[in-house]
């Protein structure tokens, strides 16, 4: 088992998931009930990440992120060094690379949600921040749970977009997935199998917390 690996794997899944919480939460409240026609483009550029190869959305990242395209020179003087083959380019990567499963439970979430809460808070005068923090949050917790635990898990699965864009740097971008195909490309079949049942077990667990802890259960069908 390659530790460190492990380690920057799960530096890099639970980096992603907090950082796409903080952006998946407004945006999937909008998406759930705003009405703009805008509406549609935002969710097939959320959804873009399910049907595209991963190599292809690595590829455009180590593109952009480069020192030859405007946006990778300003990426670079202010992070001072080229995000493409760095930590910070795998977290980038990841963001858009994990971004509908973070969007899509919690829009279901919000979406099934009674509007009869949010119609008797508006009613009584309480502010939209403190209705959606104080009902629409807790209401939704199962989505919150089913997004967090989702994104982490395909983060940690990463493999195409973590090759094309971060490579394969011992410390620095080489992840579990790219360790367990190095030991593959090794024919070391017996370090494989641990690399490879570490990660299906991660999966596995993950699983079972969406489908087994109470407040889930109810709503799995909607949510995954």
């Amino acid at each position: 088992m390659d530790s460190e690996a492990l380690l920057l794997t799960l530096r890099l899944a639970l980096s992603t998931t907090a950082l796409l919480l903080l952006v998946a939460i407004p945006l999937a409240w909008w998406i759930a009930t705003g009405t703009s026609v805008s509406r549609a483009l935002i969710r097939a550029f959320v959804a873009l990440p399910l049907v595209l190869p991963p190599t292809v959305i690595g590829f455009y990242l180590l593109v952009a992120l480069g020192p030859l395209t405007p946006p990778g020179r300003l990426l670079t003087s202010l992070f001072g060094h080229p995000l493409a083959f760095s930590f910070t380019g795998l977290l980038v990567g990841s963001l858009l690379y994990s971004l509908p499963f973070a969007v899509q439970p919690l829009v279901a979430g919000f979406s099934a949600l009674d509007r009869s809460y949010l119609d008797a808070a508006s009613g009584l005068g309480i502010a939209p921040f403190f209705t959606f923090t104080r009902i629409v949050l807790p209401l939704a917790r199962a989505s919150l749970l089913t997004s967090a635990i989702l994104t982490f898990t395909h983060t940690v699965g990463e493999f195409g977009v973590v090759l094309m864009l971060g490579g394969n740097i011992p410390g620095a971008t080489r992840t579990l997935s790219i360790a367990l195909y190095d030991q593959v490309q090794d024919f070391n079949y017996a370090a494989a199998n641990r690399t490879a049942g570490v990660l299906l077990l991660l999966a596995l667990v993950s699983l079972l917390v969406i489908y087994i802890l109470p407040g889930v259960n109810g709503k799995r069908e909607n949510l995954v």
